[in-house]
């Protein structure tokens, strides 16, 4: 992995000043008072929080037209132990909100309000977490992410030992997903494991480095930057995400989970071949109805904070790109993410 601007490893994240600190402060009040705002978006279909109890692992979720990939994003987090999931739904019309008013660990919210203005949907995330998060362990993933972690240990076991070490929070790699046939092509039903049609995968290079302002690293590379940014990769899509952390309601997301304030909490992971214990997310992105869903974004606007320079990007993924490459590796198992260094197992003394 390239690590740095200049090809070295990026060392530690930046310390910063007073100045820094405060502004810091002020900027999460800010965003904690947008998400507490929030709230007046969201009207319950389904709300089963008060059977939440102490010490359960809770998963957030903002979604939209979902349908295909919910019975196997459901199944997976259950088998990592999940005990609850909290969903904001964004005016779905594919039956997603009512499948999941039906399951029984599920609260689900509605709200036909702007994603993008709503800060890609963190906002309302925002609310949830502060008001049924706090004092938990909270896994904040978007519904084509599927985690996977070293040794596959369920999530209250390995939060158990997280706390041991001292780490609140564990961070993780997004990794694209790729089929063999141009995108848009082959056969995908809900409930399959999506590794069946998605079966490569980019194992690099990545170039990390920390951001001064709020000391988050911004991981970039992998199989998007190749294909689709190579001419301006200073917008490919940020990789590094910190998903997994035990919420306090004084705790903000700064960047979708890309970074958290406190800024602190960035400091716990550095990227691909780092020391931190991580996972990785498995992006599910491209399953066969990336191209229709990236006509749909494209006209929608809510993705991308300038969404007009990501025109080509969605005409790409539309017309069927093909994404393979003669360095793409064939999917096989966590453990082998794991030897190749894209995640950390947790060491204890």
């Amino acid at each position: 992995m390239s690590r740095g601007a200049d090809g070295g490893p990026p060392g530690p994240p930046p310390r910063p000043g007073p100045w820094r600190r405060y502004r810091q402060r002020l900027l999460r009040r800010r965003l904690l008072w947008r998400a507490f705002r929030a709230r007046h978006a969201l009207s319950p279909l389904s709300d089963r929080t008060d059977g939440i109890s102490d010490g359960e692992v809770l998963l957030f979720v903002c979604l939209r037209n979902e349908a295909l990939r919910l019975p196997y994003f459901m199944s997976h987090y259950r088998s990592l132990g999940v005990s609850h999931f909290l969903v904001v739904d964004n005016g779905s019309q594919d039956g997603s909100a009512e499948w999941m008013a039906d399951q029984g660990d599920v609260s689900i919210w509605r709200t036909g309000r702007s994603y993008r203005a709503a800060r890609f949907g963190m906002d309302w995330l925002g609310w949830l977490l502060m008001r049924h998060g706090h004092g938990h362990w909270c896994l904040t993933v978007d519904a084509d992410e599927l985690l996977v972690t070293p040794g596959m240990e369920s999530l209250p076991r390995l939060t158990r030992r997280l706390e041991v070490a001292g780490r609140p929070a564990m961070g993780a790699l997004m990794l694209d997903l790729l089929p063999e046939a141009p995108l848009g092509q082959g056969i995908y039903q809900p409930g399959e494991d999506p590794v069946q049609l998605l079966t490569h995968f980019d194992p690099g290079p990545f170039r990390a480095r920390w951001q001064a302002r709020h000391g988050n690293l911004w991981l970039q590379g992998g199989s998007r930057d190749r294909v689709f940014f190579a001419e301006t990769p200073e917008r490919a899509p940020t990789l590094n995400k910190l998903p997994l952390v035990r919420w306090n309601r004084r705790y903000a997301y700064l960047n979708s989970t890309h970074s958290l304030l406190p800024a602190r909490l960035n400091a716990l992971y550095s990227g691909p071949e780092g020391d931190d214990p991580s996972g990785v997310l498995l992006h599910t992105k491209f399953l066969p109805d990336s191209p229709s869903r990236a006509r749909e974004e494209r006209s929608r606007r809510e993705h991308f904070g300038a969404p007009e320079d990501f025109d080509d990007y969605y005409r790409a993924v539309a017309a069927g790109a093909q994404m393979l490459s003669p360095a793409s590796l064939r999917y096989e198992s966590p453990e082998q993410l794991e030897y190749l260094g894209l995640m950390q197992a947790l060491k204890l003394p």
